[in-house]
């Protein structure tokens, strides 16, 4: 069984958590890691660029000058894509950019994730991970006196002290344990997470007892 370090809001160590080998200490696999990243950023695009086609642009439909005698090339009208102003040719149009990876690679994906950090030191478990007074400063305190000023910070959303305080923090982002997700562990550095988190993510992900 895999060990992580549980630590205070002060940064002291007081004890260890052992953990499923599975979920915390298997292959890294980055192609896994890569096609996750993908699928979630993908799926947040708006896919909402979009040109006017000639048919959409409010101008005459009215011959833009006489068939003959003009001297100009023969022409119909303004909405062509060749004048200023005209209709775009093959212009993007609303689309979704989404497509799916299965399940089994999302949570490989996530494995990957969560080892990759227990083994390089940077996921910690905090074993009370209440915030005095609920204060952005002393949760920015806590964070530097865990060397851990830019992390992911997993706990239950009904840890108030904690969402209220980390809301105005410009380098670490609190997330709730049913979110937890490969793109967002990645952004951080460090990973901190509660007792209680970690196990109800260890239990999703097929480690658990």
């Amino acid at each position: 069984m895999a060990k992580l370090k549980v630590v205070d809001l002060e940064g002291k160590a007081v004890g260890d958590l052992e953990v499923s080998d599975s979920v915390f200490a298997t292959e890294v696999k980055e192609h896994l890691l890569w096609e996750a990243v993908r699928w979630q950023r993908a799926k947040k695009r708006a896919g909402n660029a979009k040109t006017k086609e000639r048919g959409e642009i409010r101008a005459t439909k009215a011959k833009m000058f006489k068939q003959k005698g003009t001297g100009n090339a023969r022409h119909g009208n303004r909405r062509v894509n060749i004048f200023r102003g005209g209709g775009q040719v093959h212009g993007p149009r609303p689309r979704s950019y989404e497509f799916s990876v299965n399940k089994k690679a999302r949570a490989g994906a996530l494995r990957s994730a969560l080892s990759l950090r227990a083994q390089a030191g940077d996921l910690l478990v905090v074993k009370d991970f209440t915030v005095p007074d609920a204060k952005t400063k002393n949760l920015a305190a806590a964070l530097d006196k865990l060397e851990a000023p830019k992390a992911l910070l997993v706990d239950n959303s009904d840890n108030s002290s904690l969402v209220r305080s980390s809301k105005n923090l410009a380098n670490a982002d609190f997330l709730d344990g049913r979110g937890l997700n490969v793109y967002d562990i990645l952004r951080r550095p460090k990973l901190l997470i509660s007792e209680t988190a970690l196990r109800e993510v260890e239990a999703r992900l097929g480690g658990g007892k």
